[in-house]
């Protein structure tokens, strides 16, 4: 693994700024003030902390607009690097898997309702 996809990876694993990406996502842009009136649990101060993490991993961009500081999804930075090593791991995982004669038979036993939902469109 890369260092970007280790810094994309120790950024996403703890919950609030996972709950503040999902916020960047839905809302766009936002101010530290926006953010932590709609993050839980925390305050200005934490979500301050956790937007620099963010930021040094290359996940949020901060704007300066005067006195304000604007953050949003940086698409191009580590969580590019981590989709990408995610993806990796996904395809392998799914050439094994069609290689095996059992493939179809584990990926039904895991769905057990794929069929019930198929059949009932």
């Amino acid at each position: 693994m890369t260092a970007n996809e280790n810094l994309a990876f120790d950024a996403l694993s703890d919950r609030v700024r996972r709950q503040i990406l999902s916020l960047l996502g839905e809302r766009g842009e936002l101010t530290v003030s926006e953010i932590a009136a709609n993050v839980d649990a925390v305050g200005r101060s934490t979500v301050s902390s956790h937007l620099r993490i963010l930021r040094t991993s290359g996940i949020l961009t901060e704007r300066r607009d005067g006195r304000r500081r604007l953050y949003s999804l940086n698409a191009d930075g580590a969580v590019r690097d981590a989709f990408r090593f995610l993806q990796s791991l996904l395809q392998t995982g799914v050439a094994l898997d069609s290689a095996s004669p059992d493939a179809a038979d584990c990926i039904a036993q895991s769905h057990p309702d794929a069929d019930h939902e198929r059949d009932a469109s």
